[in-house]
Protein backbone atom coordinates (compact mmCIF):
# COMPACT_ATOMS: atom_id res chain seq x y z
CA UNK A 1 0.00 0.00 0.00
CA UNK A 2 1.16 3.49 -0.81
CA UNK A 3 1.68 6.00 2.00
CA UNK A 4 1.14 9.66 1.14
CA UNK A 5 4.38 11.50 1.94
CA UNK A 6 3.87 14.25 4.51
CA UNK A 7 6.22 16.51 2.52
CA UNK A 8 4.20 16.06 -0.66
CA UNK A 9 0.94 16.61 1.21
CA UNK A 10 2.33 19.79 2.79
CA UNK A 11 3.51 20.96 -0.63
CA UNK A 12 0.05 20.42 -2.12
CA UNK A 13 -1.59 22.42 0.68
CA UNK A 14 0.94 25.25 0.31
CA UNK A 15 0.28 25.36 -3.43
CA UNK A 16 -3.45 25.59 -2.78
CA UNK A 17 -3.08 28.39 -0.21
CA UNK A 18 -0.74 30.41 -2.43
CA UNK A 19 -3.06 29.77 -5.35
CA UNK A 20 -6.12 31.04 -3.47
CA UNK A 21 -4.21 34.20 -2.54
CA UNK A 22 -3.24 34.76 -6.16
CA UNK A 23 -6.79 34.19 -7.40
CA UNK A 24 -8.17 36.46 -4.68
CA UNK A 25 -5.72 39.21 -5.61
CA UNK A 26 -6.75 38.87 -9.25
CA UNK A 27 -10.41 39.39 -8.40
CA UNK A 28 -9.61 42.16 -5.92
CA UNK A 29 -7.61 44.21 -8.43
CA UNK A 30 -10.10 43.77 -11.29
CA UNK A 31 -11.94 47.05 -12.10
CA UNK A 32 -15.22 47.50 -10.21
CA UNK A 33 -16.76 50.03 -12.61
CA UNK A 34 -16.09 51.98 -15.80
CA UNK A 35 -14.49 54.81 -13.81
CA UNK A 36 -11.68 52.41 -12.85
CA UNK A 37 -11.28 51.53 -16.52
CA UNK A 38 -11.12 55.23 -17.45
CA UNK A 39 -8.24 55.62 -15.01
CA UNK A 40 -6.46 52.56 -16.42
CA UNK A 41 -6.82 53.84 -19.99
CA UNK A 42 -5.68 57.31 -18.96
CA UNK A 43 -2.57 55.87 -17.29
CA UNK A 44 -1.84 53.83 -20.43
CA UNK A 45 -2.29 56.90 -22.60
CA UNK A 46 0.02 58.91 -20.33
CA UNK A 47 2.64 56.18 -20.49
CA UNK A 48 2.58 56.19 -24.30
CA UNK A 49 1.57 59.81 -24.90
CA UNK A 50 4.82 61.49 -23.85
CA UNK A 51 6.69 60.04 -26.76
CA UNK A 52 4.04 61.07 -29.29
CA UNK A 53 3.88 64.63 -27.91
CA UNK A 54 7.66 64.96 -28.10
CA UNK A 55 7.63 63.74 -31.69
CA UNK A 56 4.84 66.16 -32.62
CA UNK A 57 6.70 69.08 -30.99
CA UNK A 58 9.85 68.18 -32.90
CA UNK A 59 7.94 68.15 -36.21
CA UNK A 60 6.35 71.53 -35.46
CA UNK A 61 9.74 73.03 -34.62
CA UNK A 62 11.21 71.77 -37.87
CA UNK A 63 8.36 73.38 -39.82
CA UNK A 64 9.05 76.93 -38.55
CA UNK A 65 11.92 77.85 -40.95
CA UNK A 66 9.86 76.74 -43.95
CA UNK A 67 6.91 78.88 -42.86
CA UNK A 68 9.19 81.91 -42.32
CA UNK A 69 10.82 81.44 -45.73
CA UNK A 70 7.43 81.30 -47.43
CA UNK A 71 6.30 84.51 -45.65
CA UNK A 72 9.47 86.34 -46.72
CA UNK A 73 8.96 85.20 -50.32
CA UNK A 74 5.36 86.52 -50.35
CA UNK A 75 6.54 89.89 -48.90
CA UNK A 76 9.23 90.27 -51.58
CA UNK A 77 6.82 89.43 -54.41
CA UNK A 78 4.33 91.98 -53.08
CA UNK A 79 7.03 94.67 -53.14
CA UNK A 80 8.02 93.75 -56.68
CA UNK A 81 4.44 94.11 -57.89
CA UNK A 82 4.16 97.55 -56.24
CA UNK A 83 7.30 98.80 -57.98
CA UNK A 84 6.19 97.51 -61.37
CA UNK A 85 2.83 99.38 -61.25
CA UNK A 86 2.77 102.52 -63.54
CA UNK A 87 2.15 105.55 -61.27
CA UNK A 88 0.79 107.83 -64.09
CA UNK A 89 -1.74 105.47 -65.69
CA UNK A 90 -5.24 106.80 -64.93
CA UNK A 91 -6.89 104.13 -67.08
CA UNK A 92 -5.20 101.37 -65.22
CA UNK A 93 -6.16 102.98 -61.90
CA UNK A 94 -9.81 103.10 -63.02
CA UNK A 95 -9.74 99.48 -63.97
CA UNK A 96 -8.08 98.73 -60.64
CA UNK A 97 -10.90 100.57 -58.83
CA UNK A 98 -13.53 98.50 -60.64
CA UNK A 99 -11.61 95.32 -59.90
CA UNK A 100 -11.22 96.32 -56.26
CA UNK A 101 -14.98 96.93 -56.01
CA UNK A 102 -15.75 93.56 -57.59
CA UNK A 103 -13.21 91.98 -55.30
CA UNK A 104 -14.89 93.60 -52.29
CA UNK A 105 -18.29 92.24 -53.34
CA UNK A 106 -16.81 88.80 -53.94
CA UNK A 107 -15.07 88.96 -50.58
CA UNK A 108 -18.36 89.82 -48.88
CA UNK A 109 -20.09 86.90 -50.58
CA UNK A 110 -17.19 84.64 -49.74
CA UNK A 111 -17.31 85.79 -46.13
CA UNK A 112 -21.06 85.00 -46.06
CA UNK A 113 -20.41 81.56 -47.52
CA UNK A 114 -17.58 81.00 -45.05
CA UNK A 115 -19.86 82.00 -42.22
CA UNK A 116 -22.48 79.52 -43.39
CA UNK A 117 -19.78 76.88 -43.75
CA UNK A 118 -18.56 77.62 -40.24
CA UNK A 119 -22.09 77.11 -38.91
CA UNK A 120 -22.43 73.81 -40.78
CA UNK A 121 -18.95 72.77 -39.72
CA UNK A 122 -19.76 73.66 -36.15
CA UNK A 123 -22.87 71.46 -36.33
CA UNK A 124 -20.85 68.60 -37.87
CA UNK A 125 -18.16 69.10 -35.29
CA UNK A 126 -20.71 68.86 -32.48
CA UNK A 127 -22.13 65.71 -34.04
CA UNK A 128 -18.63 64.31 -34.47
CA UNK A 129 -17.78 65.03 -30.86
CA UNK A 130 -20.98 63.27 -29.78
CA UNK A 131 -20.12 60.23 -31.93
CA UNK A 132 -16.56 60.22 -30.61
CA UNK A 133 -17.86 60.36 -27.04
CA UNK A 134 -20.24 57.47 -27.74
CA UNK A 135 -17.42 55.42 -29.30
CA UNK A 136 -15.19 56.15 -26.32
CA UNK A 137 -17.90 55.09 -23.87
CA UNK A 138 -18.43 51.91 -25.88
CA UNK A 139 -14.69 51.19 -25.85
CA UNK A 140 -14.51 51.77 -22.08
CA UNK A 141 -17.40 49.37 -21.49
CA UNK A 142 -15.75 46.77 -23.74
CA UNK A 143 -12.44 47.00 -21.86
CA UNK A 144 -14.35 46.83 -18.56
CA UNK A 145 -15.91 43.50 -19.57
CA UNK A 146 -12.54 42.17 -20.72
CA UNK A 147 -10.77 43.04 -17.47
CA UNK A 148 -13.56 41.70 -15.28
CA UNK A 149 -13.51 38.48 -17.33
CA UNK A 150 -9.78 38.05 -16.83
CA UNK A 151 -9.69 36.41 -13.35
CA UNK A 152 -12.72 34.27 -14.22
CA UNK A 153 -11.05 33.13 -17.44
CA UNK A 154 -7.81 32.34 -15.57
CA UNK A 155 -9.69 30.11 -13.12
CA UNK A 156 -11.73 28.50 -15.88
CA UNK A 157 -8.69 27.63 -18.02
CA UNK A 158 -6.84 26.01 -15.10
CA UNK A 159 -9.93 24.18 -13.78
CA UNK A 160 -10.76 22.82 -17.23
CA UNK A 161 -7.16 21.83 -17.97
CA UNK A 162 -6.63 19.74 -14.84
CA UNK A 163 -10.08 18.16 -15.09
CA UNK A 164 -9.48 17.16 -18.71
CA UNK A 165 -6.11 15.64 -17.79
CA UNK A 166 -7.90 13.21 -15.46
CA UNK A 167 -10.58 12.62 -18.11
CA UNK A 168 -7.85 11.85 -20.66
CA UNK A 169 -6.39 9.26 -18.28
CA UNK A 170 -9.86 7.73 -17.88
CA UNK A 171 -10.21 7.41 -21.66
CA UNK A 172 -6.70 5.92 -21.95
CA UNK A 173 -7.56 3.40 -19.21
CA UNK A 174 -10.72 2.40 -21.10
CA UNK A 175 -8.68 1.96 -24.28
CA UNK A 176 -6.30 -0.39 -22.47
CA UNK A 177 -9.25 -2.44 -21.21
CA UNK A 178 -10.87 -2.75 -24.63
CA UNK A 179 -7.57 -3.49 -26.37
CA UNK A 180 -6.83 -6.18 -23.74
CA UNK A 181 -3.33 -4.70 -23.53
CA UNK A 182 -0.75 -6.98 -21.97
CA UNK A 183 1.82 -4.33 -21.07
CA UNK A 184 -0.27 -1.92 -18.97
CA UNK A 185 -2.13 -3.74 -16.12
CA UNK A 186 0.71 -2.99 -13.66
CA UNK A 187 -0.15 0.69 -14.23
CA UNK A 188 -3.93 0.35 -13.82
CA UNK A 189 -3.99 1.48 -10.18
CA UNK A 190 -1.88 4.51 -11.07
CA UNK A 191 -4.43 5.40 -13.74
CA UNK A 192 -7.30 4.85 -11.31
CA UNK A 193 -5.60 7.10 -8.77
CA UNK A 194 -5.32 9.91 -11.33
CA UNK A 195 -8.96 9.48 -12.39
CA UNK A 196 -9.99 10.07 -8.76
CA UNK A 197 -9.78 13.74 -9.71
CA UNK A 198 -12.63 13.31 -12.24
CA UNK A 199 -15.44 13.72 -9.64
CA UNK A 200 -13.74 16.69 -7.95
CA UNK A 201 -12.70 18.42 -11.17
CA UNK A 202 -16.06 17.87 -12.87
CA UNK A 203 -17.98 19.43 -9.97
CA UNK A 204 -15.73 22.51 -10.03
CA UNK A 205 -16.08 22.91 -13.80
CA UNK A 206 -19.86 22.45 -13.61
CA UNK A 207 -20.09 25.13 -10.90
CA UNK A 208 -18.13 27.53 -13.14
CA UNK A 209 -20.45 26.72 -16.05
CA UNK A 210 -23.52 27.26 -13.86
CA UNK A 211 -22.16 30.60 -12.64
CA UNK A 212 -21.89 31.65 -16.26
CA UNK A 213 -25.42 30.47 -17.04
CA UNK A 214 -26.74 32.57 -14.14
CA UNK A 215 -24.67 35.57 -15.28
CA UNK A 216 -22.14 35.76 -12.45
CA UNK A 217 -19.49 35.98 -15.15
CA UNK A 218 -19.61 36.69 -18.89
CA UNK A 219 -17.13 34.27 -20.47
CA UNK A 220 -19.81 33.03 -22.89
CA UNK A 221 -21.00 36.03 -24.89
CA UNK A 222 -23.95 34.16 -26.43
CA UNK A 223 -25.65 34.22 -23.00
CA UNK A 224 -26.34 37.96 -23.40
CA UNK A 225 -30.14 38.18 -23.85
CA UNK A 226 -29.86 41.37 -25.94
CA UNK A 227 -28.12 39.43 -28.70
CA UNK A 228 -31.36 37.46 -29.19
CA UNK A 229 -33.71 40.47 -29.16
CA UNK A 230 -34.45 41.74 -32.71
CA UNK A 231 -35.33 45.17 -31.28
CA UNK A 232 -31.95 45.55 -29.58
CA UNK A 233 -29.08 47.33 -31.37
CA UNK A 234 -26.90 44.43 -30.20
CA UNK A 235 -29.06 41.84 -31.99
CA UNK A 236 -26.93 39.08 -33.54
CA UNK A 237 -28.73 37.03 -36.17
CA UNK A 238 -26.16 34.23 -36.23
CA UNK A 239 -26.28 33.69 -32.46
CA UNK A 240 -30.07 33.98 -32.53
CA UNK A 241 -30.20 31.18 -35.11
CA UNK A 242 -28.16 28.98 -32.76
CA UNK A 243 -30.32 29.71 -29.71
CA UNK A 244 -32.15 26.40 -29.99
CA UNK A 245 -28.85 24.68 -29.19
CA UNK A 246 -26.92 27.42 -27.40
CA UNK A 247 -29.22 28.28 -24.52
CA UNK A 248 -28.34 28.16 -20.84
CA UNK A 249 -30.66 25.38 -19.69
CA UNK A 250 -30.06 22.91 -22.53
CA UNK A 251 -26.34 23.71 -22.26
CA UNK A 252 -26.27 22.87 -18.54
CA UNK A 253 -28.38 19.74 -19.03
CA UNK A 254 -25.91 18.47 -21.63
CA UNK A 255 -23.01 19.22 -19.27
CA UNK A 256 -24.71 17.32 -16.45
CA UNK A 257 -25.30 14.28 -18.69
CA UNK A 258 -21.66 14.23 -19.79
CA UNK A 259 -20.32 14.56 -16.26
CA UNK A 260 -22.66 11.95 -14.78
CA UNK A 261 -21.80 9.47 -17.53
CA UNK A 262 -18.04 9.91 -17.12
CA UNK A 263 -18.25 9.61 -13.34
CA UNK A 264 -20.45 6.51 -13.46
CA UNK A 265 -17.94 4.71 -15.67
CA UNK A 266 -15.08 5.80 -13.45
CA UNK A 267 -16.86 4.56 -10.30
CA UNK A 268 -18.00 1.15 -11.59
CA UNK A 269 -14.84 0.33 -13.53
CA UNK A 270 -12.73 0.91 -10.42
CA UNK A 271 -15.20 -1.05 -8.29
CA UNK A 272 -15.05 -4.01 -10.68
CA UNK A 273 -11.26 -3.85 -10.86
CA UNK A 274 -10.99 -4.01 -7.06
CA UNK A 275 -13.58 -6.80 -6.90
CA UNK A 276 -11.55 -8.79 -9.46
CA UNK A 277 -8.69 -8.99 -6.93
CA UNK A 278 -10.88 -11.14 -4.66
CA UNK A 279 -12.79 -13.05 -7.36
CA UNK A 280 -12.26 -16.67 -8.29
CA UNK A 281 -13.03 -16.12 -11.98
CA UNK A 282 -12.81 -13.33 -14.57
CA UNK A 283 -16.42 -12.19 -14.38
CA UNK A 284 -15.59 -8.68 -13.12
CA UNK A 285 -12.91 -8.31 -15.77
CA UNK A 286 -15.45 -9.23 -18.47
CA UNK A 287 -17.90 -6.67 -17.05
CA UNK A 288 -15.21 -4.03 -17.26
CA UNK A 289 -14.42 -5.01 -20.84
CA UNK A 290 -18.03 -4.56 -21.96
CA UNK A 291 -18.47 -1.40 -19.90
CA UNK A 292 -15.27 0.12 -21.33
CA UNK A 293 -16.40 -0.57 -24.90
CA UNK A 294 -19.71 1.18 -24.24
CA UNK A 295 -18.00 4.02 -22.44
CA UNK A 296 -15.66 4.74 -25.37
CA UNK A 297 -18.63 5.15 -27.71
CA UNK A 298 -20.29 7.48 -25.18
CA UNK A 299 -17.03 9.32 -24.56
CA UNK A 300 -16.17 9.99 -28.20
CA UNK A 301 -19.59 11.56 -28.78
CA UNK A 302 -19.78 13.53 -25.54
CA UNK A 303 -16.16 14.71 -25.71
CA UNK A 304 -16.76 16.34 -29.08
CA UNK A 305 -19.93 18.06 -27.89
CA UNK A 306 -18.18 19.08 -24.68
CA UNK A 307 -15.39 20.75 -26.67
CA UNK A 308 -17.98 22.69 -28.70
CA UNK A 309 -19.98 23.69 -25.63
CA UNK A 310 -17.27 24.51 -23.12
CA UNK A 311 -14.48 25.82 -25.33
CA UNK A 312 -15.53 26.66 -28.89
CA UNK A 313 -18.71 28.48 -27.81
CA UNK A 314 -16.71 31.24 -26.09
CA UNK A 315 -16.29 32.41 -29.71
CA UNK A 316 -19.74 31.52 -31.12
CA UNK A 317 -19.17 32.99 -34.58
CA UNK A 318 -16.32 30.57 -35.29
CA UNK A 319 -16.43 26.82 -35.82
CA UNK A 320 -14.17 23.98 -36.91
CA UNK A 321 -15.09 20.39 -37.73
CA UNK A 322 -11.71 19.22 -36.41
CA UNK A 323 -12.02 20.96 -33.06
CA UNK A 324 -13.32 17.98 -31.04
CA UNK A 325 -10.43 15.77 -32.17
CA UNK A 326 -7.95 18.58 -31.60
CA UNK A 327 -9.06 19.12 -28.00
CA UNK A 328 -9.11 15.35 -27.40
CA UNK A 329 -5.47 14.98 -28.48
CA UNK A 330 -4.45 17.92 -26.32
CA UNK A 331 -5.75 16.46 -23.06
CA UNK A 332 -5.02 12.83 -24.03
CA UNK A 333 -1.30 13.51 -24.46
CA UNK A 334 -1.39 15.51 -21.21
CA UNK A 335 -3.05 12.57 -19.45
CA UNK A 336 -0.45 10.05 -20.65
CA UNK A 337 2.30 12.47 -19.59
CA UNK A 338 0.84 12.66 -16.07
CA UNK A 339 0.70 8.83 -15.93
CA UNK A 340 4.41 8.74 -16.82
CA UNK A 341 5.39 11.41 -14.28
CA UNK A 342 3.31 9.83 -11.48
CA UNK A 343 4.75 6.38 -12.25
CA UNK A 344 8.30 7.70 -12.16
CA UNK A 345 7.65 9.43 -8.84
CA UNK A 346 6.16 6.29 -7.26
CA UNK A 347 8.99 4.19 -8.67
CA UNK A 348 11.54 6.57 -7.15
CA UNK A 349 9.83 6.12 -3.74
CA UNK A 350 10.23 2.33 -3.88
CA UNK A 351 6.76 1.41 -5.14
CA UNK A 352 5.62 -0.29 -8.38
CA UNK A 353 8.27 -3.00 -8.21
CA UNK A 354 7.08 -4.65 -11.44
CA UNK A 355 7.28 -1.47 -13.51
CA UNK A 356 10.44 -1.50 -15.59
CA UNK A 357 12.08 0.66 -18.26
CA UNK A 358 10.01 -1.03 -20.96
CA UNK A 359 6.79 0.27 -19.39
CA UNK A 360 8.31 3.75 -19.21
CA UNK A 361 9.47 3.38 -22.80
CA UNK A 362 5.91 2.59 -23.93
CA UNK A 363 4.47 5.56 -22.05
CA UNK A 364 7.09 7.78 -23.71
CA UNK A 365 6.10 6.34 -27.10
CA UNK A 366 2.51 7.36 -26.47
CA UNK A 367 3.71 10.83 -25.43
CA UNK A 368 5.63 11.03 -28.70
CA UNK A 369 2.89 9.58 -30.90
CA UNK A 370 0.06 11.68 -29.46
CA UNK A 371 2.24 14.81 -29.77
CA UNK A 372 2.74 14.08 -33.48
CA UNK A 373 -0.98 13.45 -33.97
CA UNK A 374 -1.85 16.65 -32.09
CA UNK A 375 0.47 18.55 -34.44
CA UNK A 376 -1.16 16.93 -37.47
CA UNK A 377 -4.59 18.11 -36.28
CA UNK A 378 -3.29 21.58 -35.37
CA UNK A 379 -1.70 22.05 -38.79
CA UNK A 380 -4.68 20.59 -40.66
CA UNK A 381 -7.06 22.99 -38.94
CA UNK A 382 -4.72 25.97 -39.35
CA UNK A 383 -3.69 25.30 -42.96
CA UNK A 384 -7.19 24.65 -44.32
CA UNK A 385 -8.71 27.71 -42.65
CA UNK A 386 -5.78 29.96 -43.56
CA UNK A 387 -5.72 28.81 -47.18
CA UNK A 388 -9.50 29.09 -47.66
CA UNK A 389 -9.37 32.62 -46.17
CA UNK A 390 -13.09 32.72 -45.33
CA UNK A 391 -13.58 35.84 -43.14
CA UNK A 392 -15.68 34.22 -40.40
CA UNK A 393 -13.13 31.40 -40.06
CA UNK A 394 -9.79 33.14 -40.53
CA UNK A 395 -10.53 35.74 -37.85
CA UNK A 396 -9.86 33.04 -35.21
CA UNK A 397 -6.23 32.72 -36.23
CA UNK A 398 -5.68 36.38 -37.13
CA UNK A 399 -6.66 37.36 -33.58
CA UNK A 400 -4.25 34.85 -32.07
CA UNK A 401 -1.37 35.63 -34.40
CA UNK A 402 -1.70 39.40 -33.96
CA UNK A 403 -2.54 39.58 -30.25
CA UNK A 404 -1.15 36.26 -28.89
CA UNK A 405 1.83 35.78 -31.16
CA UNK A 406 4.27 34.44 -28.55
CA UNK A 407 1.93 31.98 -26.76
CA UNK A 408 0.36 30.89 -30.06
CA UNK A 409 3.59 29.88 -31.80
CA UNK A 410 5.39 29.13 -28.53
CA UNK A 411 2.99 26.32 -27.66
CA UNK A 412 3.59 24.75 -31.10
CA UNK A 413 7.30 24.59 -30.30
CA UNK A 414 6.60 23.19 -26.82
CA UNK A 415 4.04 20.63 -27.99
CA UNK A 416 5.67 19.49 -31.21
CA UNK A 417 9.26 20.57 -31.87
CA UNK A 418 10.56 19.84 -28.37
CA UNK A 419 8.92 16.38 -27.93
CA UNK A 420 9.96 15.35 -31.44
CA UNK A 421 13.60 16.29 -30.94
CA UNK A 422 13.80 14.71 -27.47
CA UNK A 423 11.56 11.63 -27.62
CA UNK A 424 12.34 10.43 -31.14
CA UNK A 425 15.44 8.72 -29.75
CA UNK A 426 14.66 5.22 -28.42
CA UNK A 427 17.29 5.36 -25.68
CA UNK A 428 15.97 8.71 -24.43
CA UNK A 429 12.56 7.13 -23.83
CA UNK A 430 14.08 5.07 -21.02
CA UNK A 431 15.86 7.91 -19.19
CA UNK A 432 13.98 9.31 -16.21
CA UNK A 433 15.31 12.86 -16.41
CA UNK A 434 14.52 13.08 -20.12
CA UNK A 435 10.93 11.91 -19.56
CA UNK A 436 10.47 14.36 -16.69
CA UNK A 437 11.89 17.29 -18.67
CA UNK A 438 9.82 16.46 -21.75
CA UNK A 439 6.73 15.90 -19.60
CA UNK A 440 6.97 19.27 -17.86
CA UNK A 441 7.37 21.07 -21.20
CA UNK A 442 4.45 19.15 -22.76
CA UNK A 443 2.13 19.94 -19.83
CA UNK A 444 3.10 23.62 -19.85
CA UNK A 445 2.63 23.72 -23.62
CA UNK A 446 -0.83 22.23 -23.50
CA UNK A 447 -1.89 24.55 -20.69
CA UNK A 448 -0.88 27.41 -23.01
CA UNK A 449 -2.86 25.68 -25.75
CA UNK A 450 -6.02 25.86 -23.61
CA UNK A 451 -5.07 29.43 -22.70
CA UNK A 452 -4.99 30.28 -26.41
CA UNK A 453 -8.40 28.66 -26.93
CA UNK A 454 -10.18 30.61 -24.16
CA UNK A 455 -8.46 33.95 -23.58
CA UNK A 456 -8.71 35.74 -26.97
CA UNK A 457 -12.51 35.47 -26.99
CA UNK A 458 -12.92 36.45 -23.32
CA UNK A 459 -10.23 39.08 -22.60
CA UNK A 460 -9.07 40.08 -26.08
CA UNK A 461 -5.79 41.98 -26.15
CA UNK A 462 -5.95 42.58 -22.38
CA UNK A 463 -4.13 39.33 -21.60
CA UNK A 464 -1.02 38.93 -19.50
CA UNK A 465 0.23 36.28 -17.10
CA UNK A 466 -0.59 37.79 -13.73
CA UNK A 467 -1.48 36.75 -10.19
CA UNK A 468 -4.82 35.24 -11.22
CA UNK A 469 -3.29 32.97 -13.88
CA UNK A 470 -0.37 31.81 -11.73
CA UNK A 471 -2.61 31.46 -8.67
CA UNK A 472 -5.18 29.36 -10.55
CA UNK A 473 -2.51 26.97 -11.86
CA UNK A 474 -0.95 26.58 -8.40
CA UNK A 475 -4.30 26.03 -6.70
CA UNK A 476 -5.50 23.34 -9.09
CA UNK A 477 -2.07 21.71 -9.19
CA UNK A 478 -2.10 21.46 -5.39
CA UNK A 479 -5.67 20.14 -5.38
CA UNK A 480 -4.79 17.62 -8.11
CA UNK A 481 -1.81 16.29 -6.17
CA UNK A 482 -3.81 16.07 -2.93
CA UNK A 483 -6.73 14.18 -4.51
CA UNK A 484 -4.66 11.83 -6.67
CA UNK A 485 -2.12 10.76 -4.07
CA UNK A 486 -4.80 10.42 -1.40
CA UNK A 487 -6.67 8.06 -3.74
CA UNK A 488 -3.51 6.00 -4.31
CA UNK A 489 -3.43 5.19 -0.59
CA UNK A 490 -6.92 3.61 -0.72
CA UNK A 491 -6.03 0.39 -2.55
CA UNK A 492 -3.03 -1.81 -3.43
CA UNK A 493 -0.93 -0.51 -6.33
CA UNK A 494 -1.10 -3.84 -8.16
CA UNK A 495 -4.21 -5.33 -9.80
CA UNK A 496 -3.53 -8.90 -8.63
CA UNK A 497 -6.16 -10.94 -10.50
CA UNK A 498 -6.17 -9.22 -13.86
CA UNK A 499 -5.91 -11.94 -16.56
CA UNK A 500 -2.90 -10.17 -18.14
CA UNK A 501 -1.07 -9.24 -14.94
CA UNK A 502 1.67 -11.85 -15.34
CA UNK A 503 2.34 -10.76 -18.89
CA UNK A 504 2.54 -7.19 -17.69
CA UNK A 505 4.93 -8.05 -14.87
CA UNK A 506 7.36 -9.64 -17.28
CA UNK A 507 6.90 -7.16 -20.11
CA UNK A 508 10.12 -6.32 -21.95
CA UNK A 509 10.58 -4.43 -25.16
Amino acid sequence: MYTFSSKLKTLSIILMVVGILGIGYGFLTAPKNTADVEKILKDEESAHGGHHEAAAGHDAHEAHPAVEAHAAEVHENHGAVAVAKPADSVHVDSLSTVKDTAHAVASAEEHHDDHAAVVVHGHDKGKGEHDAHAEHAKHVEHVYHQLTNKPWAAVYVAALFFFLISLGVLAFYALQQVAQAGWSPVLFRVMQGITAYVPVGSVIVFILLALGAFHYHHLFVWMDAELLDPKSPKFDKLISNKSGYLNEYFWLIRAAIFIIGWNLYRYFSRKNCLAQDEASDNSFYKKNFKMSAGFLVFFLVTESIMSWDWIMSVDPHWFSTLFGWYVLMSFLVSGVTVIALTTLYLKSRGYLEYVNTSHIHDLAKFMFGFSVFWTYLWFSQFMLIWYADIPEEITYFITRIEQYNLPFFGMVVMNFVFPILILINTDFKRLTWIIVMAGVVILAGHYIDFYNMIMPATVGDRWFIGFAEIGAVLFFLGLFILVVFTALTKSPLLAKRNPFIEESKHFHY
